[in-house]
């Protein structure tokens, strides 16, 4: 608002182009139609209308994906980052870039400010926050009367003690049943970010790590796990190395094959699944939001799409049905990766009057990261992250430089 007193403009950035439309339906309430709208999912011609209003100034407010930053605006005062944390803000194909780091520099360029905001903040933007590069401001409290939910941690090497062979923990299915009873609304979140072929032991939890730079092995043709940082390799063992228990194997399920067991063990329930194959077409991401908004349904069943940034008052129960597959995914970042999705899944229960539970499925609940997401704890969670970010000299303790080569002479660039 103060911005836009000035006469300057505005870029908002979300990380999913599924959070557009509740976006813009609420700046569209507060500042009217003085908005345009720019993602990947717009046609060319839909993209350069966009674009020529806000070149011409009749659009103050930019809404959009990681690509917005780049819009024509001749009088940009403010850049707002939802979500900064998110890693849709970083681009891997040519042109690449970080669009936080992006942000900074055009800002600087004109004038402008830049709002990070989130929940969970990256590990190297807090701690940019406590240097003092950036400032840092902390709310401590959920808007309106919302408390925080109550979240459950379930282990599931006892669940496979027990004979329980299902995704649904004994506790989580009697929590659904009784929501549905209650007419109220669940939210089931399939973790899969970061999703590898990495191999993990059902009775002990413990992932094949490679033993130099502390990051799961990856599967390679059923018969050899490598690390994908330093190159080791060994053969696909028989038995966990940890505990010996020859409950070893490759995880994988996905949110088609959760759809179809929520189907079987509550076939009164009307479910939704949002992904990738139900997004596909234009306009799917607000079909299924409006849906389920509607009370259309009484489940979703989701990846990552799902919890980040999403209000629906009635949803009352949020299932993480596997914690751990973003823990050991071979990347150094996968703790604070699993801590800001697990926050941000159970953050989506209990936003309104009626209280929330959040329970997280894992197979090792005693890890940190599940620990301090359990409480949603930040300032612990970084204190621990930022002493094994230190111990293996990992950003941002230490600065990291991947230099990748290509020749048509192997022997050549084995030499380089």
């Amino acid at each position: 608002e103060q911005v836009l007193a000035k006469k300057k403009q505005v870029i908002v950035l979300i990380p999913e182009i599924s959070l557009t439309y509740q976006t813009v339906r609420r700046f569209y309430e507060r500042f009217g139609e003085r908005i345009a709208v720019i993602n990947s999912r717009m046609s060319k011609g839909e993209k350069s209308d966009a674009c020529e209003r806000i070149r011409a100034g009749e659009a103050d407010v930019i809404i959009g994906a990681r690509s917005a930053l780049f819009a024509p605006t001749e009088r940009l005062g403010l850049i707002i980052i939802d979500e900064e944390h998110d890693g849709a803000y970083k681009s891997d194909t040519s042109p690449k870039y970080h669009a936080r780091e992006t942000a900074v520099y055009r800002a600087g360029l004109c004038g402008a400010s830049v709002v990070l905001g989130s929940a969970t903040p990256s590990v190297e933007a807090y701690a940019r926050a406590l240097s003092g590069e950036y400032k840092l401001w902390t709310l401590k409290k959920r808007a309106g009367k919302a408390m925080l939910p109550t979240t459950q941690i379930i282990d599931l090497r006892e669940e496979f003690k027990k004979g329980n062979r299902s995704i649904f923990s004994r506790r989580l299915q009697q929590l659904i049943e009784d929501r549905l009873e209650k007419n109220e609304q669940i939210m089931l979140f399939m973790n899969r970010r970061g999703y590898s072929n990495f191999v993990s032991c059902r009775s002990c939890g413990e992932a094949v790590k490679c033993p130099h730079c502390d990051v799961s092995l990856t599967l390679h043709n059923h018969s050899r796990l490598v690390c994908h940082y330093c190159g080791y390799a060994i053969a696909m063992p028989k038995t966990c190395p940890t505990c010996g228990s020859p409950y070893l194997a490759g995880f994988g399920v996905g949110t088609q094959k959760i759809e179809a067991m929520a189907g079987r063990m509550f076939p009164k329930a009307r479910i939704l699944r949002m992904d990738l194959d139900t997004t596909s077409k234009k306009g799917g991401h607000e079909k299924i939001l409006s849906a389920f908004s509607k009370h259309q349904a009484d489940i979703l069943i989701g990846t990552q799409m799902i919890v980040k940034g999403h209000d629906f008052p009635d949803v009352t129960l949020v299932g993480i049905l596997a914690a751990d597959v973003s823990l050991y995914a071979p990347d150094y970042r996968s703790a604070e990766r699993t801590f800001q999705l697990l926050v941000q899944a159970s953050g989506r229960a209990g936003r309104a009057e009626k209280p929330g539970i959040a329970v997280i499925q894992t197979y090792m609940p005693d890890h940190y990261t599940i620990q301090t997401a359990s409480r949603q704890d930040y300032g612990e969670f970084f204190r621990q992250e930022m002493r094994f970010r230190r111990l293996m000299h990992y950003p941002p303790a230490c600065h990291m430089l991947s230099i990748q080569t290509a020749g048509k002479e192997e022997e050549l660039l084995a030499r380089i």
